[in-house]
């Protein structure tokens, strides 16, 4: 860049030769960088007709077929898992169709296209990064280092309170993730079932505002932190539980679900929630630690006689605790409860079903209730410190937390002015516009169809310009590589009369080089195009791909 740079003020007589040179000096940059990696050059590789072939293109690499894993390998690349319930239908015709290939492994681009017809829509989204997290390999990167950092903590200890809680691994340590995309990563011991505890008391309240209101239900409940602990006997002013997650107000909020049926289809009801809250994944019951619970549940039968006592609620003590206890049995893996935290963040939609489970109403709520009093008396100094609505977490986890806010812009009010730079995942990297505009170029200039189809399906504006003013189009005609004008004008509805810095169109580009195929096909374009307005030239490129959906 520096010695192309040094010659822009002489270059005029000379300047098709240096920009040439400019184009190799960012070649090689973009090799040394190892941003992307490039495919065979494919000299008759036609137009797109559809999103199906863009995306078969961009997963070949330039080759005639696709073995299977490496399609299921750039898949996982995005987030999706093959498992994803909204892949379903892809996944199986994947199956069948393997089965009658010859080798069992490898997809032509008529197999491949006919086994994601079903599902383009989610699969172009994810290829074109178009999903929360576009850059999901980069940020589970960074999970993992977290991952494996606090695994060297051994402070705290396990939950004594419940004999058979007692008895769990403490060396058990995992870490899961759903985004609201339905992206997802997991490491540790991810598959290992255990309690949910008071994990399911925003659960239970969420379930019981989408059953009746808010109003109704914290006309016997409050909706204020305690400052106390969270098994304290003791309620507001109002006699009134001071909020849904400490024990008393969890006891109160289990008995406002379904107040006509019994416990049993009251736990069947809860459990069928919580079941499509985690997208059908694992919530099972474990019975051992809620016989465990019930004997050794003194505190709370204590603050379920005080309840009855101040006429909050007037059932038997044991019929009034024994569901509450129950759904504190209910188990979920690491997996299964990141599906359920997801589905809260997605506004009671589940990421990977797309079936709406709760209310926005409920969903709000339960939010603002998390972050107020969700971690007892911690909670003012996890919202100074972390300031995300979880609940329940293990001091080990904090420290987690403590330091993916620390990397992260995920405080409440990272996004302030003036506050101290951090990583957002949800957006790409700030050199990102450089790396694009050479990546774009070099590929132009060495008539790359594959990776320019790439490209396009990843969103990237293919008009970009580099320094002089420069497009793709001007270096593709310039080097009469007539695929990639043809892709450039027809796929992606470029601009055919661009000008650089000396006021060249890519024609001059091609009749100065005496390619006079390439100038025949600009010279048709030049005749039927009309300038776009301002906002229509912003959106062209989106709506050029968006239109094949």
């Amino acid at each position: 860049h520096v010695a192309a740079a040094s010659f822009r003020a002489e270059r005029s007589q000379c300047k098709p030769l240096l920009h040439r040179a400019t184009i190799l000096l960012w070649g090689l940059n973009h090799c040394l960088l190892s941003v992307f990696s490039f495919y065979p050059r494919r000299r008759n590789a036609g137009i797109l007709p559809s999103l199906e072939d863009l995306l078969f293109y961009t997963v070949a690499e330039g080759q005639e077929t696709i073995p299977a894993h490496k399609f299921l390998t750039a898949l996982k690349a995005t987030g999706l898992r093959s498992g994803d319930p909204r892949l379903k239908e892809c996944m199986e015709t994947l199956k069948e169709t393997l089965k009658k290939t010859s080798d069992g492994v490898t997809l032509d681009r008529h197999l491949f296209k006919k086994c994601v017809q079903s599902n383009i829509v989610l699969l172009t989204q994810a290829f074109r990064k178009k999903f929360v997290i576009p850059d999901f390999q980069s940020f589970t990167s960074h999970i993992d280092e977290l991952y494996e950092n606090a695994k060297n903590l051994t402070g705290g200890q396990v939950a004594d309170y419940i004999p058979q809680l007692a008895k769990f691994n403490p060396d058990l340590w995992a870490v899961s993730l759903c985004t609201v995309d339905g992206q997802r990563h997991t490491v540790g011991d991810t598959k290992v079932p255990f309690c949910m505890q008071s994990c399911v008391k925003p659960l239970k309240y969420a379930v019981a505002v989408h059953d009746h209101s808010t109003e109704y239900v914290h006309s016997f409940i409050g909706k204020e932190p305690s400052g106390l602990r969270f098994n304290k006997l003791s309620l507001n002013e109002d006699d009134k539980p001071h909020n849904p997650m400490v024990n008393a107000g969890a006891i109160v909020c289990t008995s406002l679900i379904k107040q006509s049926v019994s416990n049993a289809e009251k736990f069947d009801y809860v459990m069928n929630f919580l079941k499509k809250m985690a997208g059908n994944e694992y919530v099972g019951f474990s019975n051992a630690t809620f016989q465990s619970e019930r004997e050794s549940g003194d505190r709370n039968f204590a603050i379920g006689y005080y309840l009855k006592e101040k006429k909050v609620c007037l059932c038997a003590v044991t019929e009034l605790l024994s569901l509450p206890l129950q759904l504190c049995s209910i188990e979920v893996t690491c997996e299964s409860a990141s599906v359920m935290a997801a589905t809260l963040a997605n506004g009671g939609i589940c990421p990977i079903t797309g079936e709406r489970v709760l209310s926005p109403e409920a969903v709000r709520n339960t939010l603002s209730l998390m972050h107020s009093c969700g971690m007892y008396d911690f909670s003012g100094q996890f919202a100074f410190h972390v300031s995300e609505t979880q609940h329940r977490l293990l001091l080990l986890s904090v420290f987690v937390f403590q330091d993916l806010v620390e990397l992260f812009n995920f405080h409440n009010y990272d996004n302030l002015r003036h506050f101290a730079k951090k990583h957002d995942p949800r957006r790409e990297g700030g050199d990102q516009r450089v790396k694009s505009v050479i990546n774009l170029l070099f590929s132009a200039y060495t008539g790359d169809v594959s990776a320019l189809r790439r490209f396009a399906l990843s969103s990237m504006d293919m008009e970009q310009r580099d320094y002089d003013s420069r497009t793709a189009l001007h270096v593709a005609a310039a080097e009469g590589h007539i695929e990639v004008v043809r892709f450039l004008l027809e796929a992606c509805k470029v601009n055919p009369v661009p000008r650089d810095r000396w006021g060249n169109t890519p024609m001059d580009e091609a009749v100065h080089f005496g390619h006079h195929d390439v100038v025949t096909m600009l010279q048709q374009y030049h005749e039927k195009y009309s300038p776009p307005s301002d906002d229509e030239h912003k959106t062209s490129h989106e709506k050029s791909l968006d239109s094949l959906l």
